[in-house]
């Protein structure tokens, strides 16, 4: 075992919308900091490129394995870069609704109140829209919160095809409205992510050391279990030991549970801050089906642009959360989306590379998005050196009927656009995405005040361990109808204040 010859105020774990995020507010301290990341640096033609050739392959697979609720292994559609998923996303970066904060009841259960309220997120959601330079619209949106600024930049202009959906999608009575979406207004490269906008930045002060290809293997306690004394990791290939006041870990959802989980030790018998048995449970991560259209031709390589909310708190005869739309962009484009199923998979085993680009050309693809509730048996758990995902899917009939009514709105649409629904792809039994799409994950290591029904306090840090803290989506205790990337990215901003404020007292 090597034991790094530094000391270091604070050890982040991960480089994603958490970690990145966190490193970014916390570099100007001067406090001395060490990330790890377990994978390298993403070469810039693997960065949320795609042709059509990448519907055939399982280019964004993690390589391992994990398996699910009946013991079967599958690839997980997870990154291990520096920038962790947002290498990989599609850049769509939304709030979530004043409402969403609260108790809401759906036809299949609670989702729960939070902690905290938008107002405590509000001014971290207008940071983070400046940080990751958030390209939006306020005004057409039904269910757009309010804002203490505008967004820093106009939204992106609807392709000529897009545009024409879009106002015969309006004359429904309907409000689609530009997506809030992070750019680095580079053309070559446009979408922004935690690498650019946090971990490039943070690299400039002399504080700041990065470590790459470093898998974390475990957090090692002090005797009594309120402390974690040291991170062990394996550095290209050996094994390492790294001491630090203060341990943050940011490896999405169902990394981070695990982790914690494969941490106990007999201070912590059944994971590292567990002992309320909640390290793991309640995992989301959304219902999400594509539904494509035939169109006029287009370039298959345009911006997604447009949302609608509409349904997001329901309508007239269905008084419950539906949930949210999105065009998927052009689908010969140089970004794919790890947010669900490649949108022409279900073609690209059947047809050539000629026909698929032909169709690719002539359609245009939507996100249909639902709400799933925490349940306590969708979990994570470890067994040796076997990482489970148990998860059923709920909420599943409120999801259908969303699909089916932004179906018979698409339709509707004939009347003034040469189009016609294709296919409602990517669609398992009652709309349940495959198990391998994990992205949108959270909710394993819920905050919240009482130690006996969440993991973390309200700053993210353990209930029980003084000096550890998850900052990535593991927090949520519920899950929202839009993605959780922006509220990711602002509750690190949040948690880094706190932080800020801890280690200048130490």
């Amino acid at each position: 075992m090597i034991v790094d010859d530094q000391y270091y105020d604070v050890i982040i774990i991960g480089t994603g919308a958490g970690g990145g995020t966190l490193a970014y507010k916390l570099a100007p301290t001067g406090k001395k900091i060490l990330i790890l990341e377990r994978g390298g640096f993403m070469p810039l033609e693997e960065q949320n490129r795609s042709n059509v050739d990448v519907f055939r392959k399982e280019r964004y697979h993690a390589p391992e394995q994990w398996y699910d609720i009946s013991g079967e292994p599958f690839s997980p559609q997870t990154n291990y870069a520096v920038g962790g998923n947002t290498k990989i996303y599609g850049s769509a970066l939304l709030r979530m609704r004043e409402r969403d904060f609260e108790a809401v009841e759906h036809p299949d259960g609670l989702s729960p109140e939070w902690g905290l309220k938008y107002s405590d997120f509000e001014p971290y959601y207008t940071e983070a829209e400046q940080l990751y330079k958030v390209h939006g619209q306020m005004a057409e949106d039904p269910t757009e919160p309010p804002h203490s600024a505008e967004y820093p930049y106009p939204a992106v202009a609807h392709e000529p095809q897009i545009q024409a959906v879009v106002e015969a999608i309006a004359q429904q009575g309907l409000h689609p409205t530009a997506i809030p979406l992070g750019l680095t207004l580079q053309d070559d490269d446009p979408t922004n992510d935690s690498e650019v906008s946090g971990i490039a930045p943070a690299l400039k002060f002399p504080n700041v050391t990065l470590k790459t290809d470093a898998k974390v293997l475990y957090l090692h306690t002090n005797e009594s279990g309120k402390v974690v004394k040291a991170v062990q990791a394996d550095v290209n290939g050996k094994p390492h030991l790294f001491l630090g006041d203060l341990v943050v870990v940011a490896c999405g959802a169902i990394n981070s549970a695990a982790l914690l989980l494969r941490s106990a030790n007999e201070a912590h018998p059944k994971g590292i801050a567990n002992s309320s048995d909640l390290v793991g449970r309640n995992l989301m991560k959304h219902q999400i089906s594509s539904v494509v259209q035939l169109s006029a031709p287009n370039s298959g390589k345009f911006q997604r642009s447009v949302s609608v909310n509409d349904f997001y708190w329901g309508e007239k005869d269905f008084p419950y959360p539906m949930g949210h739309i999105q065009n998927t962009g052009g689908l010969l484009q140089d970004v794919i989306f790890a947010e669900s199923p490649p949108m022409l998979s279900v073609f690209a085993k059947v047809l050539p590379n000629f026909g698929l680009q032909q169709l690719a050309t002539r359609s245009i693809g939507w996100w249909v998005q639902t709400e799933d509730l925490p349940d306590p048996n969708n979990r994570v758990r470890v067994n040796g050196e076997k990482l489970y995902v148990d998860y059923i899917a709920n909420n599943t009939e409120t999801h259908a009927r969303l699909v089916y009514r932004w179906t018979e709105v698409l339709k509707t649409t004939e009347k003034t656009v040469k189009q016609s629904v294709l296919q409602r792809s990517g669609m398992h039994p009652h709309g349940e995405v495959p198990l391998q799409v994990v992205a949108n994950q959270c909710g394993t290591c819920r905050f919240g005040t009482d130690p006996t029904t969440s993991v973390l306090d309200l700053n993210c840090r353990t209930h029980e361990v003084d000096n550890l803290y998850v900052v990535d989506g593991s927090f949520f205790p519920s899950n929202a109808g839009v993605s959780p990337a922006l509220t990711i990215i602002a509750n690190a901003l949040r948690v880094g204040d706190h932080l800020v404020d801890r280690l200048k007292t130490s």
